[in-house]
Order: structure tokens, then C-alpha cells, then sequence
């Protein structure tokens, strides 16, 4: 004897209970993995890393805890991926452009780092609070290369392959205050990007001034160049 077909209102109770499941979105890996760090990124910027759990970034993003872990093996390793794809974004805009004056060319490369700043302000954030909790290991690097990489855009444009102490510290200097500066901008938004971008190439201009007071080599490279 065959099998008694089910009464047909519970082939619609069936039905119905199916439309009301959520669909599952079906992501590419690479896909998947942008949305984690884009969630971590976001609770980076906004806590300190001991304070955010693998459970708070997959309930951002909409994943399970298992997904998180799958991907990225652990809280610390998500951490210096999310670290890691803010600043090799951040340094893709730092890479130079030929042509203009050196100073021209700072306004220039200042311009796109506060488009990145703007744009990405999550991953802005969380990049720089990364830095002091752990200078001497991975995360410290990541953060000391996204510096190494504006100085030594700086030094494209200047036009200068080995600086003096005096330079060096001048320049380091600048990009301590570009730093605090964008993490400034992103509290208040109190001032508008282009004035804050002039003071801030004027404030290089001034920095290098008085430089040049204690260093031939920047007197020789600030003559003739102003703003």
C-alpha cells in the first residue's frame, strides 16, 4: 500500500512557512570578508580592541561567530586584518604624482590623505588607536608603516633622498600633527576640510622656518618656496 499523501493545507502550511524565512545572501568570499573588517573596523574605532568580542563584530555584520572564526582565526587576527586593509588603503592614496612644485605637490598628497580620512573615518580611527598598545609587534608596524609611507612622500616631493636630523624631526613633527588633526576633524567637523588643509601646509611651512634657523640644508631648500 502506498504512502497517504498529506492533506493539502499542510503542503500550504509548508509553503507559508517557507516565504517567511529570510533568504540568505550568498557572498563571495572576498565579499564576506570586506563586510567583517568593515564591522570590526567600525567597532575598533568606536572601542578599545579588548573591548570588542568576536561575538560583537558577527552580530554587526550580520554572521555567526563560527563565519568570524572561520575566516580570520581568532580576535587578534581579525583585529590586524581590520588594521591592515585601512592602512594599505590609506597608503594606495599616499603613492606619489610627478610634476608641480613641492609644495603644490604636499597640498596635493594632504588632499587625498583627507579624502581617505573622510571616506574611510572608521578605519581612520581605528588604525591610529591601534598604535601605542602594541608598538613592538605586528599592529605597531602596520601603523609605523603608514607614517614611513607619508615621510616618505614628503621626501619624493622635497626632492631629497637623506635628511638631516634637523629635516627629520621637522617632518615627523608635521605628521604627528596631520594625525591629530584628522582625529580632531572627525570629533568636531568644526572646520572646514579646505581651511584646515591650508593651516596645516602653512603649519609645514612654518615648522621648516624655523628649521632652517638651525639647519643650512633646510635654509637651502626653503628659499624661493612659499605656499
Amino acid at each position: 500500500m502506498g504512502a497517504t499523501p498529506r492533506p493539502a493545507k499542510d503542503d500550504a502550511k509548508d509553503r507559508d512557512n517557507s516565504d517567511q524565512r529570510p533568504a540568505r545572501r550568498r557572498l563571495s568570499v572576498n565579499r564576506r570578508r570586506e563586510e567583517l573588517i568593515a564591522a570590526a573596523l567600525e567597532l575598533f574605532s568606536r572601542h578599545d580592541a579588548e573591548d570588542v568580542s568576536i561575538d560583537d563584530v558577527a552580530a554587526s555584520a550580520g554572521a555567526s561567530r563560527a563565519l568570524v572564526y572561520h575566516y580570520f582565526g581568532g580576535k587578534q587576527e581579525l583585529y590586524v586584518a581590520a588594521l591592515r586593509s585601512a592602512a594599505d588603503e590609506l597608503e594606495a592614496r599616499l603613492r606619489p604624482q610627478d610634476g608641480g612644485r613641492p609644495i603644490d605637490e604636499l597640498a596635493v598628497g594632504l588632499r587625498r590623505y583627507f579624502d581617505f580620512v573622510e571616506e574611510h573615518a572608521a578605519g581612520f580611527a581605528a588604525l591610529l588607536r591601534g598604535g601605542p598598545a602594541d608598538r613592538a609587534g605586528e599592529i605597531g608596524e602596520i601603523v609605523d608603516g603608514v607614517r614611513q609611507r607619508l615621510f616618505m612622500l614628503i621626501m619624493n616631493q622635497m626632492r631629497i633622498s637623506a635628511p638631516s636630523p634637523v629635516l627629520r624631526i621637522t617632518l615627523r613633527t608635521w605628521i604627528a600633527s596631520v594625525e591629530t588633526a584628522g582625529l580632531d576633524w572627525l570629533e568636531h567637523r568644526d572646520l572646514d576640510r579646505p581651511t584646515l588643509e591650508r593651516l596645516l601646509v602653512e603649519q609645514m611651512v612654518a615648522l621648516l622656518g624655523v628649521a632652517a634657523g638651525y639647519d643650512p640644508e633646510v635654509e637651502r631648500l626653503t628659499q624661493g618656496r612659499e605656499p
